[in-house]
């Protein structure tokens, strides 16, 4: 673990001397702990893209008499051969990895049936859902070996790409290195009749990205270790190495999740044309932005169109820098934010099925009133993983919020090094950071946001329909290795004049 507690460099040196000293604070912290932060990385133009895009499968389901639509799932161990004849050991849902895509509409009653054949316990938290405490998935609702749990709600959101992965308290990023993760896809009549690419597999596109690292033989091994937490030197899209999708219409949609557990993405296109984003983690935005790179932290989604020519190759890349980054040089590089990768290359038919145009309006978001907010919280993200100055406690209630009320709440990241910022149950809007008004990018729907060192956010959002005195959803760094040491918190959401029935901390009600 960490020891030595950085603080941003303006307040303690106040100069590039302190930038170097930080660097050197967290190198000589984590060799301390026998931990050496992993060297810059760049494959562009390295990678032999000679494997076809695995593509998940969607997941099975029956409705029932109630017109309930139930899904199941089995986390179980196996082994995946990475590369051809070399198994790894990993863990999946219905499969020896990752898992299958579940797709739902809003309005529909759901039910996922999860079986635990593994050895030890797990959870799994439907991130970006909102739904129910008791169903959320998180460390409360721990799945105990040749147990079940069936999770039960009604999809009540937008049209959005979100996806399902463990939680155990302690766990997590080990788990979701292993390979326990998919997707969990909504739908609406509004997206549908916007005509966006919807045939999944063929013109609609899961593109999970994880990094990891590979033995010179292709076994799969535990990567390096940064501030950030477990950096590979190898990417792998859907489980694939190398990995080029063959595509036949002129218009692509790309839903890109990063479910790597401390990696964050700047990704681009290799000819260097724009990214087209249509759609955050919450969903649609209320127009297309063009951009020169998405940045994605871990857990964040975005979906963007690619529009082809007959015959063309473009490789989707991710190529950070300390400036996309927000760090300082130094700890850039020791954190994966100097690193250039190559991920998955397109390759366009000689004919090509022809796309309808893309409308100028995708959705329509309605903004918060701030003169309505009812709380404002303050979230400090500590150098040692904690949030205020507290580490995790499973038995505390660190927030109490009433239910139907709109809270703004202020996440700093007051030091050098990276965080991020994830809250259950809700979807929320990015009100200012550092008092400014977002980018395009970040003005639409968010559950995950990547918190720049010595930046300041202010989130809008509003906690409508579950209160559960008794079952907390949680907040906390999505920086995986962080979660995991205690940058984490629990809120319960209550009737007017409730109060949480577990022990309460000290920040709530603010």
């Amino acid at each position: 673990m960490l020891q030595t507690r950085l603080r941003r460099p303006g307040a303690t040196i106040g100069s590039a001397v302190a930038v170097l000293a930080a660097g050197g604070l967290v190198a000589l912290s984590f060799a301390g702990c026998g931990v050496v932060a992993p060297a810059p990385v760049d494959t562009v133009g390295e990678v032999d893209f000679g494997t076809p895009l695995a593509i998940p499968p969607l997941a099975e389901s029956h409705v029932d008499d109630d017109g309930t639509r139930v899904f199941s799932l089995d986390a179980r161990a196996g082994t995946t051969d990475f590369a051809p004849g070399v198994p790894s050991v990993t863990w999946g849902f219905d499969g020896s990895y990752l898992g299958p895509t579940i797709v739902a509409d809003r309005g529909e009653r759901v039910r996922v049936d999860v079986t635990n054949s593994l050895d030890e316990p797990t959870s799994v938290h439907w991130h970006g859902m909102h739904l129910p405490a008791a169903m959320d998935g998180g460390p409360h609702q721990m799945v105990e070996p040749d147990a079940a749990w069936s999770p039960e709600w009604v999809v009540d959101q937008p049209a959005a790409t979100l996806w399902y992965h463990p939680h155990p308290h302690g766990e997590t990023e080990a788990q979701v290195a292993m390979g326990l993760a998919g997707m969990f896809l909504l739908h609406d009549d509004a997206e549908r009749a916007l005509g966006l690419p919807a045939e999944y597999g063929v013109d609609d596109i899961p593109v999970i990205v994880q990094d990891t690292g590979f033995s010179a033989e292709g076994v799969r091994e535990d990567p390096q270790r940064g501030y950030a937490g477990g950096l590979g030197d190898e990417l792998v899209v859907n489980g694939t190495r190398g990995p080029y999708l063959e595509v036949g219409s002129e218009l692509v949609r790309l839903r890109l999740l990063n479910a790597s557990t401390a990696r964050t993405y700047a990704f681009a296109w290799s000819d260097e044309r724009p990214v087209d984003l249509i759609a955050t983690d919450g969903g649609l935005l209320e127009t297309s932005v063009a951009l020169d790179h998405v940045r994605l932290s871990p857990g964040e989604r975005a979906e963007v169109l690619l529009r082809v020519s007959p015959g063309e190759r473009v490789v989707l890349q991710s190529r950070m820098t300390a400036a996309i980054s927000g760090l300082e040089p130094v700890v850039a590089s020791m954190n994966g934010g100097t690193d250039a990768f190559d991920v998955l290359e397109v390759r366009a038919s000689d004919a090509l099925a022809p796309a309808a145009s893309v409308p100028s309006t995708l959705a329509s978001i309605e903004d918060f009133d701030p003169a309505d907010v009812a709380t404002t919280r303050t979230f400090d993200l500590g150098d040692s993983f904690e949030i205020n100055g507290e580490a995790m406690d499973l038995a505390r209630i660190d927030e109490t919020v009433t239910v139907g009320t709109l809270e703004r709440w202020v996440v700093e990241n007051s030091n050098a090094v990276p965080h991020s910022f994830h809250v259950h149950d809700v979807q929320f809007r990015i009100a200012s950071i550092d008092g400014e008004a977002p980018p395009p990018e970040l003005a639409g729907w968010k559950d995950t946001i990547f918190a720049e060192p010595e930046t300041t956010y202010e989130l809008l959002m509003r906690f409508d329909d579950y209160a559960d005195p008794s079952t907390p959803y949680m907040y906390h760094c999505h920086l995986l290795w962080h979660e995991d040491q205690g940058m984490m918190g629990q809120f319960a959401v209550v009737e007017p004049g409730q109060r949480a029935t577990m022990s309460e901390g000290t920040h709530h009600d603010h």
